[in-house]
């Protein structure tokens, strides 16, 4: 497989050259047997490399693939998806006897020159930071992607950090199925009291939850040395989402290339907003690559030319619009996430919201888009109202949001209470509780008037479209709203 990248690589360290070998200890978690053609390759993959390395495989059957490797079999938890968690006690028990600990899902491809330039990476960081990893696959065609972009996992271009040659940056997705602590790392995560618990899942599913504790829970943070990306590129040997899911070499490319470049900048990049809630999966939060909603196409009026779209992301209903015809100006979630949009030359407005509107100020649109993204803003009458004077007599401002007063997100708030923990507090949840009702008072705040809704229905419960339940029945709507003066006077006229 030809790598995506071409950048400079930690030269292996030979046997020969070290005074003593580096004690590690592997930890694989290999639930049943479907990967055990993996398991085999990994086991192979540690017993080549110039380490001292002792292997145990965590699993709810007995497997002996090799010959001194170690099987401790035993769940957690009562979820099966619990069993990674049994990692955190292996370590804690054998803490004083290893230099180097990984904790590795059983289809992570890991080898000695990423260990080595792990080490290296290492040298140049600060005591509450840790070099960590992304994943890769490969599709049958030899296509290269990167799984753990989606949703609104993003770079997090304010974390940027240049040490000596490396630039190193947070992913937001602190997921890589594996991990890499050094003994003082280890330690320092027992002893901030996050590392030893029960299986749980918040922010991540159980599977997820244990292999990024020592970043959510212990003081951490996961920088990726980005200028030697290729060296801290795992393969995801069973490469389960290629094609379907993540971005492509050419997108992750584009994204790093443009970190790279801010790096250099002295001006630090300004993000839209923080787009991740703090809630029970991150639910409500903004996505960085949402696919194109024909329900937002449809409520655009036939005779808008211009279009402000607040918040692109990926950029994928952008260049459909610009494929339309329509003029289009982007104010991007952050400076990173649009290569799409800036591919097709549509006109990018950087900085948070009040900076935004600056850049713009004197000029008005025929439509402006706000989607899923106002219930994450602190104030959104003070945003709704900056962008008001972008808008002219006839321009309609269409408003997407999750509709939590919906009779399906009232059940799922009956049913899983603890999962809603913090909603209706902004500061612990990050996210506004947002309704019709709420979203009519936002805008006639701040100088607009509401002339319509759009429930958007489950695909499940499309047959409720048109009908009177159609808004109660719909977990996600659009408010189409005018400026108030302009509307009063279009009523008059009428």
């Amino acid at each position: 497989m030809q790598a995506p990248y071409q950048l400079l690589t930690v030269p292996v360290p030979q046997a020969d050259t070290r005074k003593e070998r580096l004690r590690v200890l592997v930890a694989l978690a290999s639930y049943g047997t479907s990967n055990n053609g993996h398991l085999d390759r990994l086991i192979r993959e540690y017993r080549s490399m110039t380490f001292d390395i002792d292997i145990v495989i965590l699993s709810n059957i007995d497997k002996k693939p090799a010959q001194n490797v170690e099987c401790r079999v035993g769940i957690p938890g009562r979820d099966p998806w619990s069993l990674p968690f049994a990692h955190k006690p292996l370590f804690a028990e054998r803490a004083d006897r290893y230099d180097l600990f990984i904790y590795s899902e059983d289809d992570i491809l890991i080898t000695e020159r990423q260990l080595c330039a792990f080490l290296e990476a290492t040298q140049f960081l600060n005591d509450d930071e840790i070099a960590g990893f992304v994943r890769m696959e490969e599709a049958v065609s030899g296509a290269v992607s990167y799984p753990d972009m989606h949703d609104e996992f993003h770079w997090d271009a304010g974390s940027l950090r240049s040490r000596s040659n490396y630039v190193f940056a947070n992913f937001t997705n602190e997921h890589a199925g594996c991990y890499v602590l050094t003994q003082k790392q280890l330690k320092k995560a027992i002893g901030s009291g996050g590392f030893l618990v029960q299986p749980y899942q918040w922010k991540h599913d159980l599977l997820c939850t244990a292999a990024t504790d020592p970043y959510t829970r212990c003081g951490f943070t996961k920088l990726i040395p980005i200028s030697r990306l290729d060296d801290f590129t795992v393969h995801h040997l069973s490469n389960k989402y290629a094609g379907r899911f993540g971005v492509s070499a050419a997108e992750m490319r584009w994204q790093v290339d443009k970190m790279l470049k801010l790096a250099e900048s002295p001006d630090a990049p300004v993000p839209l907003l923080e787009p991740e809630t703090k809630l029970w999966r991150r639910m409500f939060s903004k996505e960085y690559y949402e696919r194109i909603n024909q329900d937002v196409l449809n409520a655009i009026p036939p005779g808008a030319r211009t279009v402000l779209s607040i918040g692109c992301g990926s950029g994928v209903l952008e260049c459909a619009l610009a494929a339309k015809g329509l003029q289009l100006t982007a104010v991007p979630l952050d400076p990173v996430i649009c290569g799409g949009a800036a591919a097709q030359d549509i006109e990018l407005v950087y900085g948070n919201f009040r900076a935004a509107s600056e850049k713009i100020k004197g000029r008005t649109f025929d439509c402006v888009l706000f989607l899923n993204m106002l219930h994450l803003i602190p104030d959104p009458v003070e945003t709704l109202s900056l962008f008001r004077d972008c808008m002219h007599e006839t321009s309609v401002m269409i408003i997407q949001s999750p509709n939590m007063w919906s009779v399906p997100e009232i059940w799922r708030r009956v049913r899983y209470s603890y999962r809603y923990r913090g909603l209706g507090n902004f500061a612990r949840s990050g996210v506004h509780t947002t309704g019709v009702g709420k979203v009519r008072e936002w805008c006639g705040r701040s100088g607009l008037t509401v002339g319509s809704n759009i429930g958007i229905p489950h695909k499940r419960a499309r047959f409720m479209r048109g009908r009177f339940a159609e808004l109660i029945m719909s977990p996600n709507f659009i408010s189409v709203a005018m400026k108030t003066a302009a509307r009063a006077g279009v009523s008059a006229r009428a």
